[in-house]
């Protein structure tokens, strides 16, 4: 079979050079049959010689394979070949074997058979011979600049060496060097790293794409990893040697937004993983979302010309725009271009909705609204009618509560819809707990491929409240990808929030690749980022999301309370747990300041938990005052030394909210030593009993024993308040027997945000017999609603007065009515109370 198979095989074997576009003839005079490479490394350990890259065919054929390993030798005219397990195909080295066509009667001779590791030496025992090229095309780019800087800085903490940075003009031809330049006619977000004879080229499809390559580079080649700012592992060794590279990645998000302070004050940091510096890039600062308002300001027009705002019922609101109104489209296009001309760098403008579900139901948008089978329908003409003056430029809206669910109106193309995604469940992937918004998501990818999704991370009613969603984080930005969504902003709590630099980090890494190993993402950061603390750490993240699953009914609700999970993943064994793992990573770390400071913020989740299911007095052990060795009741003795340390870590690390509401970590302190005196004080109502003369509504299972069992309510509605939509609360307390009283106080909510007001006034009323009444005392609210009111807050609506002798006590509260120019006007209002304290 001689002949015949060795010209089937040398057929075959030219078929395969001719379809490489190779090039290297060069390979074939490379220093006769032994090379050293220029660090003085053998890069053959036979006594054939090895060509790298990829060879151009004629006389001389080069075929190439990918192998882990192989090895050949030429023995007369037969060629024995042995391949090893092949690898990734970016960290296989390329074979060549070199073949001569002597004539055509004669059998093809295997010239080179050499397969022998190809190692580019970057640096060895503190020198180097490359140098940093870069591309003419980008010199002087500013991107460019940094990139170049940022490998040099790197290799140069790595191995202590310095290579230079040149330009490719500046370069002579001679040495080894690394490349760094853009992508002919590439995608602008792919990257590309490869090898190529001694020569590493680290391109990108745009400057900012080859900054990322720089930084992919750093990270899967050479080591480097960045958990937080200032807070990296870059190896030190004194050879940095690489096998042959073929690497090419397209991020199918494009555009990557973390709203995290980690990236916005740390622009080094959101380079490194590859996420934008600015909330919202391209858009005119002055226009972001929600801007109906700043196009039509309510001061301005409503007085004169209601009918530019939304009819809500028999009237007209300022709580959206009427979007068939003429005058308004024209208003809007007006604004628009102005914007565009104060910021005419910006290319993007939000004309959307604002924040309420108050849109207009006249007669010409309700049609519009019937036909399209969505208030969206409404809204994307309107959109679309506005981006048809600006060609040039997009504009924004929102798919957003009302407006989520898809129209049949196309969007047009320079149109982005922002897509959000604020009413999932966040206990599971969206997929399969809010299927009712991943079909909107797939059915706005049929009509558009312009998606921005705007995702939550975090709970905004307490940033620093356990919220174990780690395990949706991975899955929900796949379903994005995966639907059409070039344009993702997870928008995080900015400020810090429980684990936060984690949640930061693990976000960022998923939008850029959604494929990656969560698992060991999670154990890359727990370990870099905790040292000796990080089983510990992990073992807590493990814990709490295991016992979240075992409760496959949970709601976890970004606007939601950690008081809704005492009996679910806060049960007060697992607060027990978790505080003992917490303890044995402070212990583990006792002797690193700075990693146990990291430890004691990853803390601040439990300790706040632990303070709550206090205030709550969810069990024996977790009360405000505790009855210590069968004496008087006192403050719990875990109170004072948990609150100082939380207080303490948080004022260290520049923690200063609480929520999204602008409640302060100062204004927790200090309301939770005023929740701690107020338990102290005498109550004559305390567990007495209470009837509600008007309903509660949906709150504090709707008990009015709330008001007398000792437990305090905190910032959020969901902890221990008693709620009342659209009433006045009216209530009568029992004190059992006639008591002789001077003083009664009661605590009220407020949140804004959430048409929850203080009450207008409070009654305080007495009697003998519970049917005939004298007042005691009102007390007016002193702090009247306004526009600029305290979002969030607590108010103790006390009176003194002349003793009374009396058994019942009636309190009536008067609801706040929500005013025309809240974004809730015609909504009905909340009236929130707690503890009532009789003395």
């Amino acid at each position: 079979m001689g002949y015949s198979f060795l010209s089937l095989i040398s057929s075959t074997i030219f078929f395969a050079c001719s379809i490489y576009e190779i090039r290297g003839f060069w390979c074939f005079l490379k220093k006769q049959f032994y090379a050293k490479g220029r660090t003085g490394k053998p890069r053959i350990k036979s006594k054939h010689f090895t060509c790298f890259g990829n060879v151009h065919y004629g006389n001389i054929m080069l075929c190439s394979a990918r192998a882990q390993g192989c090895w050949s030798n030429y023995i007369g005219n037969n060629i024995k070949i042995q391949h090893l397990q092949p690898t990734r195909l970016d960290e296989a080295p390329e074979i060549s074997c070199l073949m001569r066509n002597t004539s055509l009667s004669l059998v093809f001779c295997l010239l080179l058979v050499s397969c022998a590791d190809q190692k580019l030496y970057l640096a060895d025992n503190g020198t180097s011979e490359y140098a940093i090229v870069v591309d003419n095309a980008v010199v002087g780019n500013g991107l460019a600049n940094k990139s170049a800087n940022v490998l040099q800085q790197h290799i140069k903490e790595i191995a202590n060496v310095d290579i230079p940075i040149i330009s490719e003009d500046e370069w002579s031809g001679e040495g080894p060097k690394i490349q760094l330049g853009l992508l002919d006619g590439a995608l602008p977000h792919k990257i590309s790293i490869h090898s190529e004879d001694d020569h590493l080229y680290i391109r990108g499809g745009s400057p900012l794409a080859m900054q990322d390559a720089v930084y992919v580079f750093l990270e899967i080649y050479l080591g480097c990893h960045w958990y937080a700012p200032g807070v990296t592992k870059v190896p030190k060794q004194k050879t940095i040697t690489l096998g042959p590279i073929r690497y090419g990645y397209v991020p199918a998000i494009t555009t990557r937004t973390v709203h995290s302070r980690l990236f916005y004050e740390n622009t080094d940091y959101a380079d490194r993983q590859k996420v934008t510096h600015k909330a919202f890039p391209y858009y005119v600062p002055e226009a972001r979302v929600h801007t109906f308002h700043r196009f039509l300001p309510e001061e301005k027009f409503y007085e004169k010309h209601p009918e530019f705002y939304a009819l809500r019922g028999e009237r007209r609101l300022p709580t959206q725009l009427c979007l068939t109104n003429e005058t308004v489209l024209q208003i809007v296009k007006d604004s628009v271009a102005a914007l565009f001309k104060r910021y005419p760098e910006a290319t993007v403008v939000s004309v959307s909705q604002d924040d309420n579900q108050q849109h207009c139901l006249c007669e010409a948008c309700k049609k519009i609204d019937s036909e399209e089978g969505s208030p969206a329908g409404t809204m994307v003409r309107f959109v679309n009618k506005v981006a048809g003056t600006f060609p040039d430029k997009t504009i924004s809206t929102l798919a957003y509560q009302y407006t989520r669910k898809p129209p049949k109106t196309r969007p047009d193309k320079n149109v982005l819809i922002t897509l959000c995604s604020i009413e999932c469940d966040r206990s599971a992937p969206i997929s399969e707990k809010c299927v009712d918004f991943a079909n909107d998501l797939k059915g706005w990818g049929v009509l558009t491929d312009n998606i921005r999704i705007w995702d939550y991370t975090t709970q905004f009613t307490n940033f620093l409240a356990p919220f174990p969603n780690l395990h949706t984080l991975q899955p929900n930005v796949q379903l994005f990808r995966d639907n059409n969504a070039k344009w993702v902003f997870e928008q995080h709590s900015n400020n810090p929030s429980e684990l936060f630099e984690l949640r930061s980090y693990l976000t960022a890494k998923l939008l850029w690749n959604p494929d990656l190993d969560m698992d060991g993402l999670i154990t890359d950061f727990t370990d870099g980022y905790y040292g000796e603390a990080a089983t510990y750490i992990r073992q807590y993240i493990d814990l709490i999301h295991l016992e979240l699953k075992k409760d496959p009914g949970f709601f976890l609700f970004l606007y939601g309370d950690p008081s809704e999970a005492f009996g679910s993943y806060l049960r007060p064994e697992l607060l027990e747990a978790y505080m003992e793992l917490f303890d044995q990573a402070e212990a583990a770390v006792a002797h690193a300041p700075e990693v146990l400071n990291r430890v004691k913020m990853a803390r601040l989740g439990v300790d706040y938990a632990v303070l709550e299911a206090c205030r709550k007095g969810i069990s024996d052990s977790y009360r405000l005052l505790v009855t210590v060795n069968a004496q008087k009741e006192t403050i719990n003795p875990l109170l004072p030394l948990l609150l100082d340390n939380f207080q303490a870590t948080c004022q260290k690390n520049n923690i200063t909210l609480m929520n999204e509401m602008g409640y302060t970590v100062d204004e927790y302190a200090q309301g939770y030593q005023r929740a701690l005196k107020v338990a102290q004080k005498p109550n004559k109502a305390k567990g007495k009993n209470v009837m509600a003369l008007t309903p509660p509504k949906k709150y504090a299972d709707e008990d009015p024993m709330v008001l007398t069992d000792g437990a305090l309510g905190g910032s959020s509605f969901y902890a221990n308040w008693l709620g009342y939509e659209g009433n006045d609360m009216e209530v009568v307390v029992d004190l059992g027997t006639p008591q002789t009283i001077s003083t009664i106080s009661m605590a009220f909510l407020q949140v804004t945000n959430h048409i929850v007001f203080f009450p207008t006034s409070v009654t305080y009323y007495g009697s003998d017999d519970n049917e005939n009444f004298t007042r005691l005392a009102r007390v007016d609210n002193p702090k009247p609603l306004q526009k600029n009111s305290k979002v969030n807050d607590i108010h103790y609506f006390e009176s003194s007065f002349l003793p009374q002798k009396v058994r019942y006590i009636k309190v009536v509260a008067k609801n706040t009515k929500t005013p025309y120019w809240h974004h809730a006007a015609g909504l009905p209002s909340w009236v929130f109370a707690d503890e009532i304290i009789v003395d």
